[in-house]
């Protein structure tokens, strides 16, 4: 098997030149102490049976810190630790970490605490062994196509595509015009609305047409910060809000909302009806996902061949669900999915996605009735049926969406595929990963 390609953060800093290698440097911005931590393999991945050696150094505003103990907890992927210990740093402010290699593929996440001057700090480093040969937990029901061939059918005899579309001079610019939309959708008895700011590149053309859902939660919207697809990469975008609610409505409301129905309570929109397939919150979301692209490809300016999907964490999640159900798409390009092999924690031992059902969101169980509907909802297996391009980047030290469930997505996707694994991110890219993510779909443009 090919392996992924991995890459690393690079913090140039002087002061450690001489010291210790740079590329794997655990930065905390504006922090008095810094941690570099570099682990014996340079792509922190090792071949199982391989225990690893991490090379720790603590700088004080720069300056090595000596005799000082850092203790730590050794565990699985968002799991609870298994082993402990600590060490004391020398008069180069480093020591040194032994992880033993774990007895099945996986990662290990070593967290690690001291204090200086009165005051703690933490960090931590994931090692990944042998992740190529991680499988999902999830299991593909017999009947999933068929489920959302017929849900797909419901939505279209539900309602007619009938897009409400107005002008938002405020995102416009030289450049760009930029419009609010409104796209129905849903089933009968139950419709659903979703939004989304649309941007078009004003100069004359056909262009390619980008659907980018959003990442979780329920939040305020800035179409300006990924617009640069239209303004410099001459793509239409439309950057969608997926829970019906208006996105001109102030910060200030959003957080309102989103205390009574964000994620993570028993009331959040991802425990919502999952009792039951057909009831679960995300049936609606995942069809008006393709009602999306039925009103881009309606637009006068798409080119009537490329039809991209771009998103991070939720959004990665949502757009390899639209790539498995929508034979349009020509191209996708994610960061660390979300909603990915969400029943692993079912098994103990086992790192399971975000939302972290059975753990971080303690108000549900993963029992059989759960279980089965997120067979029906898993990002998983909706990565078996996505025959485009795709581009995934992901981090190791991502306590959101977990490398363990990235690389299960990875290891399912059997499309074309590209990587590019940033070891040190946590749930962020940075901007050049996001021009990336853009170049790669300019390259599959057809």
């Amino acid at each position: 098997m090919k392996r992924p390609l991995i890459t690393f953060v690079f913090v140039i800093c002087c002061v450690l030149a001489s010291v210790i290698r740079t590329e794997a440097q655990n930065f905390k911005n504006q922090s008095d102490l810094q941690w570099v931590a570099v682990p014996d393999d340079n792509d922190w991945t090792y071949q199982l049976g391989k225990d690893a050696r991490i090379s720790l150094q603590l700088l004080w505003h720069g300056m090595p810190k000596d005799n000082i103990e850092v203790s730590y907890a050794i565990g699985g992927d968002c799991l609870e630790a298994d082993t402990r210990g600590s060490v004391k740093t020398d008069a180069k402010g480093v020591a040194e970490i032994r992880v033993k290699s774990p007895k099945k593929a996986g990662f290990r996440d070593c967290q690690m605490s001291c204090e200086v001057e009165g005051k703690r700090f933490d960090n931590h480093i994931k090692l990944g062994w042998s992740p190529e040969k991680l499988n999902a937990f999830s299991r593909l029901p017999k009947d999933f196509e068929a489920f959302w061939k017929q849900v797909l059918e419901e939505q279209e005899k539900a309602s007619k595509l009938l897009p409400i579309v107005t002008p938002a001079p405020e995102f416009s610019n030289e450049k760009v015009d930029c419009y609010l939309v409104k796209i129905n959708g849903g089933f009968a008895g139950a419709p659903h609305s979703i939004y989304g700011y649309l941007s078009i590149p004003k100069m004359a053309g056909k262009f390619p047409v980008l659907v980018s859902p959003p990442g979780a939660g329920v939040k305020h919207m800035d179409p300006l910060k990924t617009q640069f697809y239209a303004t410099e990469g001459n793509i239409i975008r439309l950057e969608l809000e997926i829970h019906g609610i208006n996105p001109s409505i102030s910060a200030e409301d959003y957080k309102d909302i989103s205390r009574s129905f964000g994620d993570h309570t028993g009331n959040g929109y991802l425990a919502n009806g999952i009792q039951n397939r057909d009831t679960y919150y995300m049936k609606k979301v995942y069809a008006c996902l393709v009602r999306a692209v039925d009103y881009l490809t309606t637009l006068e300016q798409w080119d009537g061949k490329n039809v991209l999907i771009q998103g991070n964490s939720q959004g990665a999640a949502l757009s390899i669900v639209l790539a498995g159900l929508d034979r349009r798409i020509t191209a996708v390009a994610i960061a660390h999915p979300a909603l990915s092999d969400m029943a692993g924690y079912a098994e103990e031992g086992r790192t399971g996605g975000y939302p972290h059902f059975n753990r971080q969101y303690k108000e549900i169980t993963l029992d059989s009735q759960v279980m089965e509907t997120l067979s029906y909802y898993d990002v998983v297996n909706f990565a078996r049926l996505v025959k485009c391009p795709v581009y995934l980047t992901w981090g190791y030290n991502d306590n959101t969406c977990p490398p363990t469930t990235s690389w299960i997505v990875w290891n399912t996707l059997t499309c074309e595929k590209e990587s590019y694994i940033t070891p040190i991110n946590e749930h962020w890219i940075s901007t050049e990963t996001r021009y990336r993510q853009m170049r790669f779909l300019q390259k599959h443009l057809k």
